[in-house]
């Protein structure tokens, strides 16, 4: 296509990956600029793509009348505005596959700490607490039923763990999956009552958005763990709250929330059963990295006219 393409970057994103994309592009980076709007308007008719990690929704794709490629990190899209992109022709990718073990990694982790009160444990013992007396007695993790919502490439991933600790595995999708061991449901009330641990990952957007609700939540139950490294958007969380307060849900732990970065305040005192960690589930050095070099190669790929590795539309 001759010359370099000129790229925009929304937020920064893993940094190694992020200055990697000067071999390629002219780069034109929107959180460094002290007036936005004066930015966006000087550069809007250079802009070829847009590499993003915090979404682009429709207005944002309007701005560019020469807009060919967004580059998403991230596997989840539902930040972009891919039906406006759509309409214009303009390609979207994401990042699938290269974050798919250390989120499963993480939803494991969360599902021990939950189970076993880690965090308490640690506080406990920092707090010279042992001397006294011994800690409290907590759930087994090992040969418990677990429900995934949601199969698809983490929801294997996370199974896969889940077998490994001889858990009782089933599975809430759109669609039976025949070529695995474990139990469908296509009933997820009936899933969650069935299970000790429901772990949540399906993609996030209007298709999903408050699947796990109150009467799933109830069926889960007193002694239930809810954990979700999905979208905050998922979870009904005015509803996971009003459970956790009055007992109808035993625990939850979570890596996502609805409104990123702000995490709702009365989850912060529920030390006894609550795990919060900040959308840390791909926030490793190797998986960041991997991400941004699929951000990389879809936008060299498709201004050297080859086919994009991960397209979305």
């Amino acid at each position: 296509m001759g010359g370099k393409p000129n790229v925009l970057t929304i937020v920064p994103y893993y940094q190694r990956a992020l200055d990697r994309l000067d071999e390629i592009a002219v780069v034109h980076h929107l959180h460094k600029a002290d007036d936005k709007p004066a930015f966006l308007a000087k550069i809007a008719d250079k802009i070829d793509a847009i590499a993003t990690f915090q979404g682009c929704d429709r207005e944002m794709v309007s701005r560019f009348p020469n807009l060919k490629l967004i580059a998403n990190f991230g596997v989840g899209y539902d930040g972009i505005a891919v039906d406006a992109a759509t309409e214009r022709g303009i390609k979207v990718t994401n990042t699938p596959d290269v974050l798919n073990d250390c989120v499963a990694d993480l939803a494991l982790g969360l599902t021990i700490s939950g189970r076993r009160k880690l965090p308490l444990a640690d506080a406990f013992t920092r707090a010279g607490k042992w001397p006294a007396g011994h800690f409290q007695f907590t759930q087994k993790v090992h040969h418990s039923k677990v429900g995934i919502v949601g199969l698809g490439r983490i929801g294997a991933e996370i199974a896969a763990r889940c077998a490994a600790f001889k858990m009782e595995i089933g599975y809430h999708n759109r669609a039976l999956k025949p070529d695995v061991p474990y139990r469908y449901y296509p009933d997820l009330v009936e899933m969650a009552r069935d299970s000790e641990i429901l772990i949540v990952i399906t993609p996030g957007g209007k298709a999903t958005e408050g699947l796990i609700n109150e009467t799933v939540i109830e069926a889960l139950g007193k002694d239930g763990l809810l954990v979700n490294v999905a979208r905050g958007s998922v979870v009904d969380t005015a509803a996971m709250i009003a459970c956790l307060k009055d007992g109808r849900l035993g625990a939850a732990a979570l890596d996502v929330y609805p409104d990123e970065p702000n995490v709702p305040e009365e989850l912060f005192a529920m030390t006894e059963n609550v795990v919060l960690t900040p959308h840390i589930a791909s926030a490793t050095h190797d998986t960041r990295m991997a991400m941004g070099m699929l951000v990389y190669d879809n936008i060299k790929a498709f201004f050297s006219g080859e086919e994009l590795l991960t397209p979305v539309n």
